[in-house]
């Protein structure tokens, strides 16, 4: 299919007011309304897009430069010295600035790795804990062939990893945080990584419950990793609040204290430099969303700031501004198209969207409803739009695919809308097959992923996207922990179709609790199988092209954390939107 022309697509839509006596009797969800005015949104402001921030910080990079290569280094350190180095420039959000300093040193720790992992360096006489979990935790996500098999070299005969078993120094709790930061990065079927999860979960928790940690920054480093993990610790997010707790050692070297005060300072001016990035790009967003009419829309949950935000907690490279804005606002037609089939729509208006979706043409909408009409146009424009990104970068016309894409998904929103008009109740298996679909997953992940300076060949592309079995495991994820956080409120408003119902419904007996059990465990292994997939080392694949899919999956399994952050996301999703794109760090 050709490419679109453009200029020949209206850049507003139709007008979208409703009227609420409108004769049809309709669903709504009663969901809150949005918390961003646009005002509030044109009015903020920064400095930190001045030019000399940006000069201050070359200077830095290239004396952070220095510091990776003048390391003060002896056989006996070199390994965990190296190692440090590298894990605190990707902590601070700043490792893109030395991508080839830190494959240098895995490049060299890995020289010296073997089943019995590491000392503290390549002369040292005796494995080392802290430097083997550390080290097996960054070569493994960068993609080196470690087996977790290495962390049973330092179990005891009664399971307990021997070295800090009972003891609570501040030295050995760091010890046990590397080993359970290592432990989150697990495979299938890896015992060793369960054990030691549990373990350092338990001892972790002691070591803040009795006060051994006179440290306050290395207690809050504890506790954000305790409470995030790595599935939902997300970039940006672990950049702000590593640099809080940072560099807050006890009576450092003068070399140490030099060294960190320039990563601090170079973290800190990076944030707050891609903050300012993230004011422009939030402004477009926002006066997008006001232009285009939806404030009229009252139905739907305005979350327009907060996909932006997910966004751009997971593309933090400046040059990704297609990402960013393609991505927040294809998740927010997104939620507003599956509020329109779940709650607001009619089934005769339904069948005619889905139909004018296929025809895919702005005169489809003469049949439509007015609401409808404007949705659709907006819809239109942005795919179209994100086509054209993407040939860009890719060289080549993708809208008939991303088209095909969104097909599937009408597909399936038209699905659930006849369960929900019918009152029925699929086998599990047959909703989790349509609701893998009608999360939206791939369709948010497609386009945007184009838009990267990342080549996707079709090859490559389908080890990412449908039918990959990447995309699979991170549809089903994020499909059956939707249904856990959210399946009481669409209960609520008669959609009584989930995969707990679903489950009940299966297994004649069972209650609501084994249905979430079942479930809760399901997701547990897929998530091992994900990583699996993410970061295995024999992929044709390589880990850069799948990161920003794999970094949607944990954007959105972020917002389910505590609730079904979508829909009530004036708590814990309010203060990610504060944390890491409305408020710089202070200086």
């Amino acid at each position: 299919m050709a490419s679109v022309n453009q200029s020949q697509i209206p850049s507003k839509s139709v007008s979208m007011s409703l009227s609420d006596d409108d004769g049809v009797q309709r669903r709504k969800g009663d969901y809150h309304s949005n918390l961003w005015d646009d005002d509030f949104i044109q009015s903020l402001s920064t400095p930190y897009g001045a030019l000399c921030y940006r000069e201050r910080v070359e200077r830095l990079v290239g004396e952070v430069k220095e510091i990776f290569n003048s390391l003060t280094l002896t056989p006996f350190n070199d390994l965990i010295q190296r190692l440090s180095m590298v894990d605190t420039v990707e902590r601070l959000g700043i490792d893109r600035h030395f991508k080839n300093e830190i494959k240098s040193v895995l490049d060299y720790v890995y020289s010296y790795w073997n089943e019995k992992g590491i000392g503290c360096g390549r002369e040292s006489g005796v494995i080392d804990l802290n430097s083997t979990a550390l080290g097996f935790r960054t070569l493994r996500l960068h993609g080196y062939p470690v087996s977790s098999d290495v962390l049973k070299v330092f179990k005891d005969p009664n399971g307990q990893f021997a070295s800090c078993a009972s003891n609570q120094t501040e030295g050995e709790i760091r010890v046990v945080l590397n080993l359970f930061r290592a432990s989150l990065v697990t495979f299938p079927g890896e015992k060793v990584m369960e054990e030691a999860e549990i373990f350092c979960t338990t001892y972790l928790k002691e070591a803040l419950k009795t006060g051994s940690i006179s440290n306050e920054s290395l207690s809050r480093e504890i506790e954000y990793v305790l409470e995030y993990r790595w599935l939902t610790n997300f970039p940006r997010l672990e950049a702000r609040n590593y640099i809080e707790v940072f560099g807050n050692d006890t009576n450092p070297s003068l070399e140490t204290r030099t060294k960190n005060e320039k990563l601090s300072e170079l973290a800190k001016l990076e944030f707050n430099i891609f903050h300012s990035l993230q004011q422009k790009e939030l402004k477009q967003v926002s006066r997008w969303w006001k232009d285009s009419g939806f404030s009229e829309l009252k139905f739907t949950r305005h979350r327009h700031v907060e996909f932006y935000t997910l966004a751009s907690c997971i593309a933090t490279e400046p040059k990704h501004s297609a990402f960013r804005l393609g991505f927040a606002k294809l998740c927010y037609l997104g939620i507003v198209l599956d509020d329109i089939y779940d709650t607001f729509g009619t089934m005769d208006e339904l069948e005619l969207f889905t139909a004018a979706i296929k025809r895919w043409d702005p005169s489809a909408t003469d049949c439509l409803p007015q609401y409808m009409k404007g949705v659709y146009m907006v819809f239109y424009n942005c795919v179209n739009e994100m086509a054209t990104e993407a040939e860009k970068t890719q060289g080549r016309d993708t809208l008939s695919y991303a088209r095909n894409t969104w097909e599937a998904v009408f597909d399936a929103f038209l699905e659930e809308a006849k369960w929900i008009s019918s009152g029925y109740i699929p086998t599990f298996e047959e909703y989790l097959e349509n609701g893998k679909v009608s999360f939206g997953y791939r369709a948010a992940t497609l386009q945007p992923i184009l838009t990267l300076d990342v080549p996707l060949p079709l090859h490559i592309l389908r080890e990412i996207d449908f039918p990959s079995r990447l995309n699979d495991l991170a549809s089903s994820i994020l499909r059956l922990r939707g249904d856990v956080c959210g399946y009481k409120a669409e209960r609520s408003r008669g959609e009584e179709a989930s995969s707990i119902s679903c489950y009940m419904k299966d297994n004649g007996g069972a209650t609501e609790e084994d249905a979430l059990n079942h479930i809760d465990s399901m997701i547990e292994e897929k998530i091992k199988e994900l990583n699996w997939e993410f970061l295995k080392a024999e992929s044709n694949v390589p880990i850069p092209s799948k990161k920003h899919a794999f970094d949607i999956l944990r954007a959105f399994y972020h917002l389910y954390k505590y609730r079904d952050g979508f829909s009530i996301a004036n708590n814990e999703t309010k203060n990610l939107v504060m944390r890491t794109v409305l408020e710089p760090v202070p200086f």
